[in-house]
């Protein structure tokens, strides 16, 4: 079973209708016994990183996400949402991965929000991209951004570089909208639904907090 985590999110629809065309139903859920028990999971998320923080602490689902320790696939604002901070409050967010998310920088040409189509340049090789032309393009849209750093497995860029898909353990997380990403995006959420279950060695990663990190379940 797949659990979508229901962070009241402007995307959850659109989330199930691109899972529903590879064939999969996604339980929609903020019940945290569900999606502990679930096989995968997704973290959607649109809107502020306050609010996506909010949502999740009122549905008691902080610790839940902090704990999991199968396949689980951050969205947008759910991939802001696995770092330790976001500018866009500020607010502490999970703290699953180290750095703070910040406002992308305003240039000469550029816009922000970031709204379009745009590649993403691989730093490492992941099963989320198999089948995947280099020159693949995927639809963005936000205005904060993660930085690049070691847990940084494809980047894009927008005035600057930023993290467009992370991992840490068995947590990972784009950027942009697979679910609005034509084939790329199919494809991308077809990987993410191959993937294995966590092996014991990325079980405990995910549960070491780095040496800035908070430990789950502590304090925001």
């Amino acid at each position: 079973m797949l659990a979508l985590v229901d962070s009241g999110g402007a995307n959850l629809a659109s989330v199930r209708f691109a899972l529903e065309r590879l064939g999969v139903r996604g339980e929609l859920t903020a019940d945290p016994a569900v999606i502990r028990a679930a096989e995968r999971v997704i973290l959607p998320g649109v809107g502020s990183a306050g609010e996506g923080m909010r949502r999740l602490r009122e549905r008691g689902l902080i610790d839940c996400v902090r704990g999991l320790t199968q396949p689980v696939l951050g969205i947008c604002l759910g991939l802001q949402l696995l770092f330790e901070s976001s500018a866009e409050g500020p607010v502490e967010t999970l703290g699953l991965l180290p750095g703070r998310v910040a406002l992308l920088p305003a240039a000469p040409g550029v816009t922000v929000p970031h709204i379009g189509w745009n590649t993403v340049t691989r730093h490492r090789d992941t099963p989320l991209l198999h089948g995947l032309a280099a020159d693949a393009r995927f639809y963005f849209v936000h205005s904060y951004a993660a930085p690049v750093n070691e847990f940084t497995l494809a980047s894009c860029a927008h005035g600057a570089p930023f993290a467009a898909i992370v991992q840490r353990g068995n947590f990972t997380g784009v950027q942009f909208h697979p679910e609005r990403s034509g084939p790329a995006g199919a494809q991308l959420l077809k990987n993410f639904l191959q993937l294995p279950p966590a092996r014991p060695r990325d079980r405990v990663l995910s549960s070491v907090p780095f040496p800035s990190a908070r430990p789950p379940g502590g304090p925001l």
